[in-house]
Order: C-alpha cells, then sequence, then structure tokens
C-alpha cells in the first residue's frame, strides 16, 4: 500500500510549541506546593510526553494508562471506555496534568477525566498536542493546547496509522 503524505506541522513547529507549553505549565503550577503527576495515556501521548517533561521545571512523576473505546480493533467507538492498564501510583492530593496526543470527539477523554476525578487528585488539567474541535461531540476543557487541526487523518510524533509512523518528528497528513 502506498500512502501519500504532506507535513502539516514540521518538527521545529512542534519543538517550539512543546517549550510554550512547557512554560505556561510551569508558571501555572509555581505557587502549588502539591506534587505533580504527568499520566500519558498510551500509547500516542508516549513522544509528545517525553519532550514535555523536559520542558517542566517542576519536579513531577511520570505514570501511564492504557484506556480503549474500541471494539476488535475497528475504528468504530463504543463509547465503553475499558482500563486496560490502570495507573502504578497514587493520585490522591496531588496535582495531575494529563497528557494526550490528540482529541477527537472527546468521549474516551471525558470517561478517563472523570474516572481520574473519583480518585480525589488536588486538581486536574488536561494538555494536549491536537484537538479537532469540529470532531468534538463532549466538551472538555483543554488548559495547556498545542494545535488546532482540522479534520484531517494525521500521523507523525506519536499519531499512527495502524500502529505505524509514531516515529515521524513531524505531524503529517496522510491519503490513502
Amino acid at each position: 500500500m502506498t500512502i501519500a503524505m504532506r507535513i502539516m506541522i514540521s518538527s521545529e513547529e512542534i519543538q517550539a510549541k512543546v517549550k510554550q507549553l512547557g512554560e505556561k505549565i510551569n508558571a501555572h503550577y509555581a505557587q502549588s506546593d502539591k506534587e505533580l503527576v504527568l499520566i500519558g495515556l498510551l500509547r500516542g501521548s508516549v513522544i509528545f510526553m517525553a519532550d514535555l517533561c523536559r520542558a517542566i521545571e517542576k519536579p513531577h512523576e511520570l505514570d501511564f494508562m492504557t484506556v480503549s473505546s474500541y471494539v476488535n480493533g475497528t475504528t468504530i467507538s463504543s463509547r465503553d471506555v475499558k482500563i486496560l492498564k490502570d495507573l502504578d501510583g497514587e493520585i490522591r492530593g496531588k496535582d495531575v496534568l494529563v497528557v494526550e496526543d490528540i482529541i477527537d470527539s472527546g468521549h474516551t477523554l471525558s470517561k478517563v477525566m472523570e474516572i481520574l476525578q473519583t480518585r480525589n487528585p488536588n486538581s486536574i488539567e488536561l494538555c494536549t498536542l491536537v484537538s479537532k474541535p469540529s470532531r468534538r461531540e463532549i466538551d472538555l476543557e483543554v488548559k495547556f493546547l498545542g494545535f488546532e487541526v482540522e479534520d484531517r487523518f494525521i500521523v507523525g510524533y506519536g499519531l499512527d496509522f495502524d500502529q505505524k509512523y509514531r516515529h515521524l518528528p513531524f505531524i503529517g497528513e496522510i491519503g490513502l
């Protein structure tokens, strides 16, 4: 299969945005005396989170969750979120920053935020690299936003197509 791709967001633009997000996060948590925990949603967030955590000056922990709302590997969401891998640590009383690669409809992330809120963190905020507002079905407050893009099929910098192309240092639109 041949896949045509065009670069939508360059590596340089991504790195500049990660630095900017790090500065905003530093300012937001500067006065908090609570521990900070970054929670990445696997697998897509891992590359973004690795760069972002180095841009955050406040000491922090990293933890991860894997969740799914898709039926048998399809692209159709069941809207029933299942936790496939839960957090390793406690978040009670801590400042939590959920780090996501992309927000589409918002259904899965909304459920994840609800689940995490039941664990009584001091605060919980959301940071995403990419948002597709035209696809949003659930209203989510995104405190730290990288890029808004049109409804296109994109890959790179953690975003995948059938588990491929995550390694690309840019975000590209693919045509199948």
